[in-house]
Parts: structure tokens; C-alpha cells; sequence
């Protein structure tokens, strides 16, 4: 494989670590008190919130690279498969205009020796 066969893969994994990195930040900022703790049994459920919260932005503007490289990636993929679709109908008109051609033929075979 590749280096861009696997954009996409590089691209997601980069993408948790840098959830990994603001949920480790977050639960010590949540640990230590500077962020409050949420409401009740929430802490868990807060500190992940805020985490996909803070790392959205984050891998928005730190991983446009790989996002670039991941889509570049798809964008060939869809075009390729573009072709291979448009050459498939142009096999099957193909196919279907000898077919009627062929029909043409034998239709007017018959009214031709009468």
C-alpha cells in the first residue's frame, strides 16, 4: 500500500489522537478544579462532551493537510469509478445498437425478397 491508499486511515487515527489529547487534558483541568465537574454523576459524560467539543476545531485546523490528502484520495477513487461506469454503458449501448441493427437486418431481409 501505498502512502495515499491509506489517507483516510491516517486521517481517523490522527483525528483520535488529538480527541485522545483533549480528553487528557480535559479530565485533569475537570480533575484538579480549574473546569467544574459537571452536575452529579455527569463528570464522565462532561468531560467527553467537552473534549469532542475542543478537539472538533482542533482537528479542523491541525489535520487540513490530511483531510486534503484524504480527500484528494476519495475524489480519484469516485472519478475512477466514474469511468469504469461510463464505459460500461458505452459497451452496453454498444451491444444494444447491434442488436437493433442486427434486428434491422433481419426484418428487412425478409420484405426484400418479396
Amino acid at each position: 500500500m501505498s502512502a495515499k491508499s491509506n489517507a483516510a486511515l491516517k486521517y481517523t487515527g490522527m483525528r483520535l489522537a488529538v480527541f485522545a489529547g483533549s480528553f487528557a487534558v480535559v479530565a485533569v483541568l475537570v480533575h484538579f478544579g480549574v473546569l467544574p465537574k459537571g452536575l452529579g454523576e455527569s463528570n464522565s459524560i462532561w468531560v467527553v462532551l467537552l473534549a469532542l467539543v475542543i478537539s472538533a476545531p482542533l482537528s479542523f485546523v491541525l489535520l487540513r493537510k490530511q483531510r486534503d490528502a484524504m480527500s484528494d484520495q476519495i475524489v480519484g477513487k469516485v472519478d475512477e469509478a466514474k469511468e469504469r461506469l461510463a464505459a460500461n454503458r458505452s459497451q452496453e449501448d454498444e451491444a444494444v445498437d447491434a442488436a437493433a441493427a442486427a434486428a434491422a437486418r433481419s426484418t428487412a431481409a425478409p420484405q426484400a425478397s418479396a
